[in-house]
């Protein structure tokens, strides 16, 4: 049994090195707004880099000029990144080369089911579906079936328990291979699937820090198997909560969120400042915002109230 467990976190001495990474399949929201504000406060307030990555891998779900409209928008709420924008379809050499290293070491294997059969395996053994995962119950770990074509690439994941320190949540376990399962590396379209491409951009650009929304946080432990899987050094993670319509529903793209208010930049980022459960603060332009919020921020989040969502001590290191 292997225990993936993540002590080897970035030093205080470490360069810090922050981004945010969207997808251009529209503009910015309310909630992938406050994901940004977040991720821009923790750079700022650690004096590092905040970079910029453009998540195009899923072609068919790109909107034209999206990344433009973004970055516009990142610009009028007085965000400022560093160096140039990595746009991860110029990269598909090096997910690649990642997954041929996995390959070499028997830990990606091709897979013949489809989503039905894999959702139906699963109700069939377990009767509901653990976490709100559709964990793939190893059908063709050991070779897919004759006859069936390879549809996607897995990664072969190692038992044990995945612990991390999130610096909201505090101490967070998962057991990859019972709750997720061994996961898509490659899709059945041919597109690289997320969970390999943000591992191998975040260790390319050098990653210390990860803040975004609460829902990539399924995702982390995942993410750590890989990691450690390549060799690569692991981010520290900060997971922030979601902002909801009256439904209770994550605001997103997918379910017709509408795109930010440019005319009105400053108001744009004290609702998203007010969903992060800190008090409204008294200032009157973009500029102020900033000089107003990053040291709140520095003081630590235990000072937000957040709604009864998150209760655990945020850790400023």
């Amino acid at each position: 049994m292997v225990t993936v467990c993540c002590t080897d976190q970035p030093s205080d001495q470490s360069p810090y090195v922050g981004r945010f990474a969207p997808s251009p399949s529209g503009p910015l929201h309310a909630g992938s707004v406050v994901a940004a504000l977040a991720s821009y406060l923790d750079a700022c307030a650690h004096g590092g880099s905040w970079l910029v990555r453009m998540e195009d891998l899923d072609a068919p779900r790109n909107v034209h000029d999206a990344d433009r409209v973004i970055l516009q928008q990142l610009q009028a709420l007085g965000m400022r990144w560093d160096g140039e924008v990595l746009y991860q379809s110029r990269r598909l050499s090096a997910y690649q080369q990642s997954f041929d290293a996995l390959l070499s070491l028997n830990l990606a294997y091709p897979c013949g089911c489809t989503r039905r059969e894999i959702a139906d395996s699963v109700l069939r053994m377990q009767g509901y579906f653990p976490e709100g995962e559709r964990p793939y119950p190893g059908t063709c770990r050991s070779g897919h079936p004759e006859g069936r074509q390879a549809l996607s690439w897995r990664l072969r994941v190692p038992e044990g328990q995945t612990t991390f320190q999130d610096r909201w949540l505090g101490v967070m376990a998962q057991e990859v291979d019972q709750t997720v399962g061994d996961f898509v590396l490659r899709r059945a379209d041919g597109i690289w699937a997320y969970q390999l491409a943000v591992v191998v951009d975040d260790a390319h650009q050098g990653v210390t820090h990860v803040v975004r929304g609460e829902d990539l946080f399924s995702s982390t432990a995942r993410q750590i198997v890989l990691f450690k899987l390549l060799g690569l050094s692991l981010p520290t993670y900060l997971h922030v909560p979601l902002v909801t319509d009256e439904a209770g529903q994550k605001l997103s793209k997918q379910n017709g969120a509408a795109a930010i208010e440019l005319s009105d930049p400053l108001g744009v980022l004290q609702r998203a400042w007010l969903s992060l459960g800190f008090d409204p603060l008294p200032i009157r332009d973009v500029s102020q915002f900033w000089s107003a919020a990053i040291p709140v921020w520095v003081q630590g989040l235990s000072r937000a109230n957040l709604h009864g969502i998150h209760r655990r001590i945020y850790d400023p290191r």
